[in-house]
């Protein structure tokens, strides 16, 4: 698992579309933000009350939605109790959003990996012997 903050921040380091980025549970509370914590809490209220709304539209659960305008987009993405929003500047390219969007959480999401186990050290091998052989009397 991926630290909430270091994933945003890989996020923003690799996709230049996004601007800012708020990762927020189900319940609307702010895990990590690019953003200063007041307004990333209204983000994030607004992302969650916009993905519910949106959600009442259709059968299914909704788990991603874009909001456009002429200076920029918001990008809501769900997966499970987490939930990433993020703005975008002006015509993003969205599939490569949503894509990394979904990769940020699921590197949240992740359990760590376990490290691996010490390998036991190999026996060393024996030292040949420096005994000279046996004379037989005869030269």
């Amino acid at each position: 698992m991926t630290e909430p903050s270091a994933a945003l921040a890989e996020l923003t380091e690799i996709s230049s579309q996004i601007e800012s980025a708020v990762l927020f549970g189900a319940d609307g509370k702010v895990v990590a933000a690019t953003i200063p914590d007041e307004p990333a809490a209204q983000v994030a209220a607004s992302a969650k009350a916009l993905l519910e709304q949106a959600a009442q539209i259709g059968d299914g659960e909704l788990t991603q939605i874009e909001a456009s305008t002429g200076d920029g987009s918001l990008f809501v993405v769900k997966d499970g109790t987490t939930m990433i929003a993020a703005s975008t500047s002006a015509e993003p390219t969205a599939g490569l959003v949503f894509y990394d969007l979904k990769e940020c959480l699921r590197a949240v999401a992740k359990p760590p990996a376990k490290p691996a186990a010490a390998k036991p050290r190999p026996k060393p091998k024996p030292k040949p012997r420096t005994t000279r052989p046996k004379s037989n009397g005869t030269s």
